[in-house]
């Protein structure tokens, strides 16, 4: 039906008829802006609202669930929530100490034992200092060697503080 034949079908109907058609009208517009604008809305925020909601029972549950991964994997996080593998490698980079470094392996559930060979002793000392005092890193044990004039090796076994090992 073209718009002509609409006009003059409207037309020939008498006015009660036409505030009807009218009126059916309005409603049709209504229900279809209804359906095709709040609708979906409506519908997109209530499944995000729940998604939501059930992404965060899914984070409360991870970090519920984190300490025993990482006590698995051997591995405690410092007070950057870095673990201390992380912090112990990237710190001993920074204070130079990145050329000693030979080696580092879990050792128990929140440990760390590792190598340094020709480490400048001042600077093994002050490193250690910042662990302890920065990253809250312990000393379990330690055994250092004389390697030359201010270098020495050391074999060390940290902790992060207050962690069980």
């Amino acid at each position: 039906m073209n718009l002509d034949a609409l006009r003059e079908w409207l037309a020939n109907l008498s006015v009660r008829e036409r505030n009807l058609v009218y009126g059916a009208g309005a409603l049709a517009a209504i229900a279809l802006l209804y359906l095709v604008l709040v609708l979906p809305f409506t519908t997109t925020t209530s499944k995000m609202a729940s998604r939501v909601e059930q992404k965060s029972a899914d984070l409360a549950w991870m970090r519920s669930q984190a300490p025993h991964a990482m006590a698995a994997a051997g591995m405690t996080q410092s007070r950057s929530g870095e673990s201390l593998v992380v912090v112990v490698d990237r710190t001993a980079r920074e204070a130079g100490l990145g050329t000693a470094l030979r080696d580092q392996s879990p050792s128990g559930n929140a440990g760390l034992r590792l190598r340094l060979e020709a480490a400048p002793f001042d600077t093994l000392v002050t490193w250690l200092a910042n662990l302890q005092q920065q990253h809250g890193v312990g000393i379990e044990a330690a055994t250092i060697d004389a390697a030359g004039p201010g270098l020495v090796n050391a074999t060390l076994s940290l902790t992060q503080a207050g962690a069980t090992g």
